[in-house]
């Protein structure tokens, strides 16, 4: 079949309709995927060239339908994408090589596995892998890189070429509980000790939390939580990636997908944590203090976002990157997926060999975290 290729700066050359319903066929979309977000991140300014993603969508029409379409950008950097090539560039680097400009499909600043070629059947889906080595080897860029794509993406592209790499995150699960207290039951000991204790220690400081969701959210709500969130930024010498102008287009779009937790003392704020929803998951997103309070971290970003995924039946809360602290917390490992290409052939074949031990590594980290498993019988996966 002839597909038209396109390839795009801006959603809004696609249009909302178009890529929402296209996002609605693939399997497992989440809310990171939809037309709200992404262009909330391009038009607020928080990913565009001028801070080193610059959108270059790729979609294939059939006839006037959106037949499939893959987020994608020209990264001159590899800040906000979780899984880290450092090394690779500083190795491209010291041997005289430029490895930026690169292509990166992915969510900007998302750690969350979702479709990347999403298509409306398998022909199209093909088609969009080849108009993708098509397009990296006509640009002249160093590399291409998809990260968390669903596994069985992965051994797609793992057929066309790339090489795949796999990571380790944290996720809990939702066993049907009836509250809070019937899942620190299933918990060891010492790990449910820890937790009360932890929760104890906030209530006693005084703060009282509210969850407030996106559809009752003041703007004032969201200039709160900027607040606290660029405010946690600067407490680490580091820039935030989002600003003001996301937040409050986020809330206004898909405000049925956003928790916000808000913390106060004596009336006034002192943090707040979002988290973004759908019906069968909670990602866990950001948070940040404008003053520090013992253990409200988790109590805001962890425990809150619990009690609403047993409230709401939710049925899994991916806890974000990297964080073997989550375990201690309920939280079960993971693992993620990302595919790689390089166009120098030399510094592939070295890659390719390096991931193959670190897959080694990955393996046996895996079994040693279940080992460690937090709960008094297993949880089935």
């Amino acid at each position: 079949m002839n597909y038209r290729t396109h390839i795009v700066s801006s959603l809004a050359e696609i249009g909302q309709p178009a890529w929402d319903a296209l996002v609605a066929r693939q399997g497992k979309p989440n809310p990171f995927l939809s037309y709200a977000f992404l262009h909330a991140l391009h038009e607020s300014g928080s990913a565009c060239a001028e801070t080193g993603w610059q959108p270059q969508f790729i979609v294939l029409y059939d006839g006037a339908e959106l037949a499939a379409a893959m987020p994608l950008y020209v990264k001159s950097h590899s800040y906000g994408e979780y899984v880290f090539d450092w090394a690779w560039a500083d190795a491209y680097h010291r041997n005289g090589f430029e490895y930026y400009p690169k292509l990166l499909s992915a969510i900007p600043f998302t750690p969350v596995t979702g479709p990347r070629l999403m298509a409306v059947d398998a022909a199209a889906r093909a088609a969009l892998i080849d108009v993708l080595r098509a397009t990296q080897q006509a640009s002249g860029v160093s590399s291409t890189h998809i990260l968390y794509p669903p596994e069985e993406e992965a051994q797609q592209l793992a057929e066309a070429g790339y090489m795949l790499r796999s990571g380790v995150q944290f996720h809990w699960l939702n066993a049907g509980y009836r509250d809070f207290d019937e899942f620190l039951a299933t918990l060891e000991r010492k790990k449910r000790k820890n937790i009360n204790a932890e929760r104890r220690k906030v209530q006693e400081a005084g703060v009282v939390l509210r969850r407030v969701r996106g559809i009752d959210a003041a703007e004032s709500d969201w200039r709160l939580f900027n607040r606290c969130y660029r405010h946690t930024y600067r407490d680490h010498h580091s820039t935030p990636y989002l600003n003001l102008d996301f937040f409050l287009r986020i809330g206004r779009t898909m405000p049925e997908n956003i928790m916000l937790v808000i913390a106060e003392r004596d009336g006034e704020p002192v943090a707040s944590s979002m988290v973004i929803h759908n019906e069968d998951t909670l990602f866990g997103r950001y948070w940040g203090e404008l003053e520090h309070v013992p253990c409200l971290h988790f109590e805001t970003a962890y425990y809150q976002p619990l009690e609403f995924c047993i409230e709401q039946k939710i049925a899994v809360f991916e806890g974000g990157a990297q964080g073997e602290h989550k375990m201690a917390r309920g939280f079960l490992p993971t693992r993620t997926w990302s595919a790689h290409w390089l166009a120098h052939t030399a510094f592939a074949d070295a890659i390719e060999r390096f991931l193959e031990r670190e897959s080694g590594g990955i393996e046996s980290y895996i079994d040693e975290l279940n080992e460690r498993n937090p709960f008094r019988r297993r949880i089935s996966e």
